[in-house]
């Protein structure tokens, strides 16, 4: 691996945000001590049939990741994209099917590898914990976190202040996409600056070490 400051400097070129730039150099340290290569995840929710411009912004940055050693997961959201993520909306997504998140889900598979190296490329799906939550461990979930945090994030409060609805489910989307990294125990995600708030739950949620009982 190349050196921290080698690393640092080529994975957060075009960067909006780090958070936090320290704590990053330090994984990057440790990866390179305990020659164990970082665990990086982003997540992709297949809510339309093909790959946009702005996706690979974020997988070339998976990329970047993959040239420096690390091990990348290209999440695909089958259980959160049938929520719907409320993040950049003035009003709710409308409802997909199983059938029209897993055929998009097919397309990704296959369109993401003109940009990163199949063969260091780990994916995965959402659905193989969300789907075995039961209401016990939603109810746990939910429990972690206020509502009033979640309406802080600015496309609630908008909605709000302009008389918008917002429907009960949408509510459970940061926590559902915040458990993805519990779940996967990942040291780096990457996000859209959209997916601000939703990623930093998930950090709270990650260091916290929160995780949800098995139901017997």
């Amino acid at each position: 691996m190349k050196s921290v400051e080698e690393q640092l400097e080529y994975l957060t070129k075009g960067c909006v945000d780090i958070i936090q730039e320290d704590e990053l150099k330090a994984k990057l340290s440790r990866a390179i001590k305990e020659k164990k290569p970082l665990k990086v995840k982003t997540g992709f929710d297949p809510t339309a049939p093909d790959i946009h411009v702005g996706h690979t912004v974020l997988i070339r940055k998976m990329k970047h990741f993959q040239d420096m050693g690390h091990d990348v997961i290209f999440l695909i959201g089958d259980f959160t994209g049938l929520i719907g993520d409320p993040s950049g909306r003035s009003v709710t997504r409308p409802p997909m099917t199983r059938e029209q998140i897993k055929k998009n889900a097919e397309t990704y598979k296959t369109q993401i590898f003109k940009i990163l190296d199949p063969k260091k490329t780990i994916i995965d799906f959402n659905s193989r914990w969300l789907g075995k939550l039961t209401s016990f461990d939603i109810i746990n979930l939910m429990a972690k976190y206020t509502v009033a945090r979640i309406l802080e994030r600015d496309d609630f409060s908008k909605r709000i202040k302009n008389g918008q609805p917002i429907s009960s489910h949408e509510l459970l989307y940061p926590l559902m996409q915040a458990y993805d990294s519990v779940a996967l125990e990942g040291d780096v995600e990457l996000g859209g600056t959209d997916q601000k708030f939703n990623l930093l739950v998930g950090g709270t949620y990650s260091e916290n070490i929160i995780r949800i009982p098995k139901s017997s």
